[in-house]
């Protein structure tokens, strides 16, 4: 079994001669003890074409030290990463698969680093002899594994300062600058296995070219376009982790794309972006389950929260627990099922062609000043014609799925304000941040819709085991009257996001 931990670390350039200054005199450390030397020896595997170590994620086996094993390591931020460590096996375990399989697809991995390392370990401690960072001087030695460089090799020294769990990160901040004063230079690379690669290269690296600019249409669309792509498999591992928030945002990765595809037609042919679409509104859905569930969850802990404890009669919170747990598990389950399943791989192999042989209509080499601030505001009329028409419902069932049609529409208005605002600028984002706020007049309402319906359940569940419906009836009105609040204050918000001039200021 897996598991996961935190590394935040820092990575300094040295040489064999290198002296370490007396960290004692950095703030919070009273002593440096050595701890010896220990010899390690990765082999780090990844796809043919490097797919891995372009996302800056590294996949290793290795022995040696107090931690063998296999490591997947996926970056945070400069310096972070999660390490997700498993058993040493002579087979990459399913777990660790699982979570490089968005990049990785059917191609498997092969071994294409080997890095030994020499590494001298020092312990800083505090005044209590509590371990605040390990600070290790690494002597590496790396070979290239791959056909394409095999055998070239490599050697440098580095020096690792990793923060140990639960830790001030101030305490690197401190080290570093003591480091710094004694001529200890902070690295280059991200990792070892970055510079191994670029050290090792067949040819010498070229200078990355800077990105042109985007110019026409079809160059904004599709750098949005490759964004969203770019989430969704991004967002894959954080998903199989149960990550806070990471169904939510691929979920969202998802409808962006569908709604590009949708709104910019004058620029991607549809004949190819509909089935696209298509399998993103079922990986939407199937993403729905689990996040749908997580809204109302939160929406009703917080609604029972704020009751006094006299309104609460009966195993209230229990239900609620006993209620969300099950289904949030079963949810899970099946998002796993889904992204290990054959339909979700064609689904990014559909996308990586896409994006290799983009499918541009003439729209596409026009101004996109033009053909974006037309897509945006064809969105907009899409979007009064389903407001007006749910306003003129009487309150009922009726009104509420003609809100959340709306609701639809604006959030596929509000996606293309973002598409277009790289080249349409602050009018798109003026126009992004109304519709944004009548999607969420209107988003509220559909999650009270759906309380009403989850409270009416478990009023039922709680009735038959002869419990107090007190107080879910209790919620369902509060649910009723804020969903008549929202009715009551679209009208208000939809006159700001369908101002005239806003309009003509997208049209330039």
């Amino acid at each position: 079994m897996a598991d996961s931990k935190r590394e935040i670390e820092r990575k300094y350039e040295t040489t064999p001669g290198t002296r370490l200054p007396d960290l004692t005199r950095a703030a919070g450390v009273s002593a440096v003890e050595h701890r010896g030397l220990m010899e390690l020896d990765a082999v780090y595997y990844d796809t043919e074409d490097l797919r891995l170590a372009a996302g800056s994620l590294t996949l290793r086996r290795r022995t040696g030290g107090g931690d063998a094993g296999w490591h997947l390591k996926f970056p945070v931020s400069t310096g972070i990463r999660d390490e997700i460590r498993a058993p040493l096996g002579d087979t990459l375990p399913d777990d660790l698969a699982g979570l490089v399989r968005s990049r990785v697809r059917d191609s498997g991995v092969v071994p294409v680093m080997r890095l030994r390392s020499a590494r001298d370990v020092h312990h800083l401690l505090d005044e209590d002899g509590t371990l605040l960072a390990e600070l290790s001087i690494d002597e590496v030695r790396a070979e290239r594994l791959t056909e394409n460089g095999r055998g070239s090799a490599t050697a440098w020294t580095e020096l690792e300062v990793e923060l140990a769990d639960g830790r001030d990160p101030a305490v690197l901040d401190a080290v570093g600058r003591r480091l710094r004063k004694a001529g200890i230079r902070p690295s280059s690379s991200s990792s070892k296995l970055a510079r191994a690669l670029a050290e090792t290269a067949p040819q010498k690296p070229r200078q990355k070219k800077k990105a042109a600019s985007p110019r026409d249409a079809g160059d904004h669309v599709l750098a949005y376009v490759r964004h969203q792509i770019t989430a969704v498999v991004d967002l894959d591992p954080a998903v199989r982790r149960d990550l806070p928030d990471s169904v939510h945002q691929m979920r969202v990765a998802t409808r962006r794309l569908r709604s590009a595809f949708r709104t910019y037609r004058k620029v991607l042919d549809r004949t190819v972006t509909d089935p696209i679409g298509d399998e993103l509104k079922w990986l939407a859905a199937e993403l729905g389950i689990d996040r749908d569930q997580e809204v109302l969850d939160e929406r009703l802990r917080a609604r029972t929260g704020a009751l006094p404890g006299t309104l609460i009669l009966g195993p209230v919170e229990a239900r609620l627990k006993v209620s969300s747990t099950v289904r949030h598990g079963e949810a899970r389950s099946r998002i796993i099922s889904v992204l290990e399943g054959q339909r979700y791989l064609d689904l990014l192999r559909s996308l990586d062609v896409l994006l290799a042989d983009p499918p541009l209509r003439s729209g596409a080499a026009q101004e996109p000043g033009d053909v974006l601030a037309r897509a945006v505001t064809k969105e907009h009329a899409r979007l009064a014609t389903r407001v007006a028409h749910a306003l003129e419902q009487p309150p009922g069932e009726e009104r509420d799925r003609a809100l959340h049609e709306a609701r639809k529409a604006a959030k596929r208005a509000r996606y293309a304000g973002e598409a277009a605002r790289p080249a349409l600028g602050k009018p798109a984002k003026r126009f992004t941040k109304r519709v944004k706020a009548v999607q969420k007049v209107l988003g509220d309402h559909q999650d009270s819709v759906v309380a009403r319906d989850a409270l009416r359940a478990l009023a039922i569940q709680a009735h038959g085991a002869g419990e107090s419906a007190f107080t879910w009836g209790l919620l369902y009105g509060q649910e009723e009257a804020a969903a008549a609040d929202r009715e009551r204050e679209l009208p208000e918000v939809w006159a700001r996001a369908s101002d005239p001039g806003l309009r003509a200021a997208l049209k330039g």
